[in-house]
């Protein structure tokens, strides 16, 4: 037993110290996957659990003014991190077809690398929308999909960057800081309150986005299993397969969100339907109680109007008697 631990260990520290990229190895949070692991695992306890429990008997804070100062802070950030993609490769340099990893200490090398390691970082920061919600007390934002797309995302980032910080893998960095930027965008407009809300009627197309985002990846990844390229076959699955899980979960959340809209319209227009027809029948309630009255009121004739109402006229000899009722003048 005490010789299988050790094998393990040894193979362990074999793959984290001869099989990654030793330009990182130095670099915070790159030593070993777990201190990343029990920052994930801490999040997604504390979201879940702990934090909605702590503001269970609490009124929720007002955030305004820090959530407008986080997500322009984001969209800062994101558009920092789309630039340096492109600077660093994806402008002109890098292959969508088949791009190995630069290992090198060149300038653009590194430069990928130090972007990828910002992006990593970039992951951690992304937990503060969370933490927003509890602490707002939206626990119905705070979804199984939210969840598990936020608290995954640093560990698998984070294999990437030490093993492969740079390359074919970076186009999902790339597509992905640019979708945040749009994302962030819109979660700063809405912080302003309702003044904004009617700008922002592109909100439906940002689930889209994602997903559209999630199956570029996928065939952009999928693409080096039928090429020949230098680039670890290990990491077209881990991005490729992450993409496949994102999309129909990211999917999954679109329909779900369709359905419930749809629903919601239905109700709404059914229920508009029932009040229009409930009123119609109120008033020719109305109506109908309105002409029984008049003509119970019409019915009565009271005795000096019977006087006024009786009489005998003459017409070429003839006399006939003459009398008003509730139907009009008639004669007998």
């Amino acid at each position: 037993m005490a010789q299988m631990v050790k094998m393990i260990y040894d193979s362990y520290r074999d793959l984290m110290d001869n099989k990654s990229d030793p330009r990182v190895n130095n670099w915070a949070m790159m030593g070993g996957p777990f201190p990343t692991l029990f920052i994930c695992l801490s999040y997604a306890y504390f979201v879940k659990v702990i934090g909605p429990k702590l503001m269970e008997n609490r009124k929720p804070f007002d955030l305004k003014n820090v959530m407008i100062l986080y997500n322009l802070f984001q969209v800062i950030f994101s558009s920092w991190l789309f630039y340096e993609c492109l600077m660093s490769g994806w402008w002109g340099v890098y292959s969508l077809r088949c791009q190995p990893v630069d290992y090198s200490d060149d300038p653009m090398a590194l430069r990928m690398a130090n972007g990828c390691w910002w992006y990593y970082f970039s992951k951690f920061t992304e937990f503060i929308d969370t933490i927003f919600f509890v602490l707002r007390k939206k626990n119905d934002h705070i979804s199984t999909l939210h969840v598990i797309h936020h608290g995954c995302m640093p560990m698998s980032v984070w294999f990437g960057v030490k093993f492969t910080p740079g390359g074919h893998s970076t186009f999902f960095g790339l597509l992905n800081t640019f979708v945040h930027i749009v994302m962030y965008s819109y979660y700063l407009l809405t912080a302003f309150g309702p003044k904004v809300q009617p700008y922002l009627w592109w909100k439906k197309y940002l689930t889209s986005l994602q997903m559209i985002q999630f199956l570029l990846v996928m065939i952009h990844a999928f693409q080096l299993l039928f090429i020949e390229c230098n680039y670890p076959k290990a990491f077209v699955w881990w991005i490729g397969m992450h993409a496949v899980m994102f999309y129909f979960l990211f999917r999954d959340f679109y329909i779900e969100a369709y359905k419930k809209r749809n629903n919601i319209k239905s109700t709404l227009k059914r229920q508009q339907k029932e009040m229009i027809k409930k009123k119609e029948e109120e008033e020719e309630e109305e109506e109908e109680n309105k002409n029984n009255k008049s003509m119970k009121n019409d019915d009565i004739i009271y005795a000096n109007q019977y006087k006024m109402a009786t009489g005998y006229i003459s017409d070429e000899g003839l006399r006939n008697r003459v009398f008003i009722d509730n139907r009009g003048l008639s004669m007998e």
